[in-house]
Order: structure tokens, then C-alpha cells, then sequence
């Protein structure tokens, strides 16, 4: 049964933005206009759905009606066969709808900040930092997601010591904010002549990205110093003050990035990183807050559990969370995440509704 009451409203509420959508005088503004917007594109969709739903409805009305009056032995078959069809896409609309109206995390939608971190294990390390860096960028192109790296630190190996890229697209932080966490490496090294396997651990970070909305940053909290590049790079390495790095005072936290030649360009990537870094800290506080009162299984607050382990010599991939394990690690690798994301997600779920 549809929540007939609930749709109602909801069909009210978008008779109301459709014409706020098109007001130009809330198109100035853009703040709010892009709340309106997003909102109204919700409701949109919820709609569709619904109205999916009662034309199924009403199809299956209408051969009911054949069922129970049509003397045409075949016609009543055919009617009949239909409905088993239409009865099946029902049950998935249905399910499509609960999901659509369920409450959701407002940062879901939005683009995200990774950084990924090699930890202990040296070269190692930094080499499956580059391991996880191209495993999610095969699993941004099957997404159809736009990947803008913002910093990196390579090694000479084929490594990396840090890199941070952003990822824009369709759901982005709600797919990826279960990546936050230790990932663990079983494997023997190019460098290893004994044959024994090692274990290296890298740390990764998903940020929601900030809007100027979220975060409110007052200039006088930022410290800003400019220098030379260095490392690798080309004719702008060592030769102009285009590398930035931003303090923000009350917090410490300090960001740099020196990827692009113009200064202004590293400016702006680093304060985009610093706005996320501070929306991540204010979730944090708030599941902090939650973990008090219930242990959580899935809740990305705690940046520094091992969530998932990856062993080389078995070809098997482990999220420890969801006790998950998988045989299929060159295609994990490939950006093949579903099974876990899609896993990790219901988990997370039932978690909030149990408690």
C-alpha cells in the first residue's frame, strides 16, 4: 500500500518548488537556490516512482477486470500472464519507493575529498597507495565519476607516499564513505628475496566536500604561505612561489598542495580540502557522540580501525566489519567494489534501524 497521506504532501511540496524552480528571483540566489533545486529534484523522483506505481495499479485493475469477465479462454490467460509480470515490477517499484523515502544522509549526495596515506611498511606501502589510488579510479570510470587529482607525493619505486584526488559525480560520498579506514596488504614485495610475505598498512580518508554553506571560514583563522615547488615535476618546479600552504589557526589543520604551475589554482585546491577536512571533523564529533551511547559496527567515525585486508598469495579480500570475505582480489583491484560497497551499505542500515 502506498502512504497515500505522505504522497499527498509530497505532490503539494513539489506543485510549490516547481514554481520556485522557475522564479527568477530565487535564482539569484545561489545558495538557496541550489537547496530548492536539489529538493525539488528529490521530490521528482519520488514522484516518477509513485506515478510508475499507480499506472501499474491501474494496468493490473484493468486485466482483473478481463480475468473476471471475459469469456475468451486465451484473452483471460493472456491478462492473467500479464498481471505475474506487472505483480514482480510492483514488488520492485515498491522496494525502489521505501529506499527513496527512507531518511538519508544529507552528505550522501554530495562529491568527496579521498586521501590516501601509506602507513607502516615503507616502499611497500607507497606502492599499494598506488594500488588503491588506480583501484578507485577504475571504479570512478565504471561509475562515470570525474576524478581531479589535488595533491600527490610519488616515490621512485612507483609508489606513493599521500595522494588526494577529489571525485564528483552522482552519490559520490555515499558510495565511498565506507572506504574510511586502515586497509592492510598481505604480499611479498619485488624487493623480498626470501620469498616472505609482508604486511603494509595504508590509511584512507573520505571527506564529504564542503560548500561555502557548510563550513563558515573567517580569513583572520587562516595562516597563508607561499613557496618553490618541489619533487618531480617540470619547468615550474624550484622556480616561482607557486606552492601553497594554508594553516587554519583555531584547528591546526595544515594543507598544502604545489601540483599546479599557478598559485591561485593550488590555492583554491587547498582550501577545498581544508573546507572538507573541517566538515569531516564536525561528522566526526557528532558520531563520536552517537558511538557514546551505542557501539557501532559499520559508522565511519573511527579513522584508525583496519577495516579491510587484502592477501595477495590467496587472492582474497576480507572486510573485517562485515566479516565479507572475497576470492576475486584482481577484480576488486579493477574497481570491481560492488559486492562490498552494496553489502557494507545494507549493513549500515539495519544498523540505524536496530538501534
Amino acid at each position: 500500500m502506498l502512504p497515500t497521506d505522505k504522497i499527498n504532501n509530497l505532490r503539494k511540496e513539489y506543485a510549490a518548488l516547481k514554481v520556485d524552480v522557475f522564479d527568477p528571483a530565487k535564482m539569484s540566489d545561489r545558495r538557496g537556490y541550489r537547496i530548492i533545486s536539489k529538493r525539488f529534484k528529490e521530490l521528482e523522483t519520488i514522484l516518477t516512482c509513485v506515478d510508475k506505481i499507480e499506472a501499474t495499479d491501474a494496468t493490473i485493475a484493468e486485466n482483473n477486470e478481463i480475468i473476471h469477465t471475459e469469456k475468451d479462454a486465451e484473452l483471460r490467460e493472456l491478462a492473467l500472464e500479464e498481471n505475474n509480470e506487472l505483480t514482480k515490477e510492483k514488488e520492485t517499484l515498491m522496494e525502489e519507493l521505501k529506499e527513496l523515502l527512507a531518511p538519508r544522509d544529507p552528505n550522501d549526495d554530495k562529491d568527496a575529498i579521498i586521501e590516501i596515506r601509506a602507513g607502516t611498511g615503507g616502499d611497500e606501502a607507497a606502492m599499494f597507495v598506488a594500488d588503491l589510488f588506480r583501484m578507485y579510479s577504475n571504479l570512478a570510470d565504471k561509475k562515470g565519476w570525474k576524478l581531479t587529482v589535488i595533491s600527490q607525493n610519488a616515490i621512485g619505486v612507483g609508489g606513493m607516499k599521500e595522494v588526494i584526488f577529489q571525485l564528483s559525480g552522482k552519490n559520490v560520498f555515499g558510495t565511498m564513505r565506507f572506504e574510511s579506514g586502515v586497509h592492510r596488504v598481505q604480499r611479498i614485495p619485488v624487493t623480498e628475496s626470501q620469498g616472505r610475505i609482508h604486511t603494509s598498512a595504508v590509511s584512507v580518508a573520505v571527506l564529504p566536500e564542503a560548500d561555502d554553506v557548510d563550513i563558515d571560514i573567517s580569513p583572520s583563522d587562516l595562516r597563508i604561505d607561499v613557496y618553490r615547488s618541489s619533487g618531480h615535476g617540470g619547468q615550474s618546479v624550484n622556480t616561482t612561489d607557486s606552492a601553497v600552504r594554508i594553516t587554519h589557526v583555531p584547528t591546526g589543520l595544515v594543507v598544502t598542495c604545489q601540483d599546479e604551475k599557478s598559485q591561485i589554482k593550488n590555492k583554491a585546491k587547498a582550501m577545498k580540502v581544508l573546507r572538507s577536512r573541517l566538515l569531516d571533523m564536525e561528522i566526526a564529533k557528532q558520531e563520536a557522540e552517537i558511538a557514546s551511547n551505542r557501539r557501532a559496527q559499520v559508522g565511519t567515525g573511527d579513522r584508525s580501525a583496519k577495516i579491510r585486508t587484502y592477501n595477495f598469495p590467496q587472492s582474497r579480500v576480507t572486510d573485517h566489519r562485515i566479516n565479507l570475505t572475497s576470492y576475486k582480489l584482481s577484480f576488486i583491484l579493477d574497481g570491481e567494489l560492488d559486492e562490498f560497497i552494496n553489502a557494507l551499505k545494507i549493513a549500515y542500515k539495519n544498523e540505524k534501524v536496530n538501534n
